[in-house]
């Protein structure tokens, strides 16, 4: 970026600041949202939850089967 360039867009730092921030707090979310060891774990607090009757067998099914497409995504994304 020459001179110039930088002085004139300047008044636009604060906004690249703001997106710059805004990607970093998008991929820490997911990457913990992706995380294998969480979604496992949330698997666990989900088998535990319908084995206490805390959970209908259809709200343990559908529950299980949005988990279950995260961890396979999650494993997508750490394969490449």
């Amino acid at each position: 970026m020459g001179l110039v360039t930088g002085l004139f867009t300047l008044p636009l730092a604060p906004v690249r600041g703001v997106g710059w921030i805004a990607e970093q707090v998008r991929d820490l979310g997911e990457k913990e949202y992706y995380d294998v060891a969480r979604i496992r774990g949330e698997l666990a607090d989900l088998a535990d939850a319908y084995d206490a009757g805390e959970l209908s067998e259809e709200e343990f099914d559908a529950a299980e089967d949005e988990i279950l497409d995260r961890l396979e995504e999650a494993q997508r994304r750490a394969t490449g």
